[in-house]
């Protein structure tokens, strides 16, 4: 009997350094708002890659190369440039898709530093569905945390990660409701 509990013990063991070792879990995060206008009407301010003044977070958005189109995600890449204090944050993002008929465009992080959002291999999609004639803004995205490898230190753990693509997601929804009013 002590044999079979210790075998058993030991496969428990063996279980959970497994378990730890093989480092973090996609994390994923969606929100969304129902606002007081029109899907067309909230599209126009949302729709273009190359403008993220409706974000308050965001200071200005530049497109690289210099003079590239917003709609062709082969020569879409933003620098969106972040309203601080000191110094000037960058999260550098491509477009991966856009679908104009259905008010949709995704994009992924190429660069960020993990001080400015705590995550890696983030992907998104932005997207607004007609909801009885209003306009449902959906915000929702993948991510890992911005320390890739286990015991993550305070501020690059999932929870940071999660609380800082809330952060992004929730203030962005908060605007739209502001300049467009929010259904309750």
């Amino acid at each position: 009997m002590r044999g079979i509990m210790g075998l058993a013990a030991g496969i428990v063991l063996a279980a959970a350094t497994v378990a730890s070792a093989h480092g973090p879990s996609r994390l994923k995060t969606e929100m969304s708002v129902v606002l007081n206008a029109t899907p067309d009407e909230v599209w126009q301010v949302i729709g273009k890659f190359d403008d993220m003044s409706w974000h308050p977070a965001v200071a200005s958005t530049e497109m690289t190369p210099e003079g590239a189109a917003a709609d062709k995600p082969e020569e879409s890449t933003r620098v969106l440039h972040l309203k601080a204090d000191s110094g000037d944050p960058t999260i550098t993002e491509i477009l991966t898709g856009v679908n104009a008929e259905k008010r949709m465009y995704k994009y992924m992080i190429t660069e960020v530093a993990v001080e400015v959002l705590p995550v890696t291999n983030y992907s998104s999609t932005l997207q607004v569905n007609d909801k009885e004639g209003k306009a449902e803004v959906v915000w929702k995205g993948g991510y890992y945390r911005g320390f890739p490898n286990n015991d993550p230190p305070a501020g690059q753990d999932d929870d940071a990660a999660t609380a800082a693509v809330t952060g992004v997601y929730q203030a962005g929804l908060d605007a739209l409701a502001e300049r467009f009013g929010k259904v309750e």
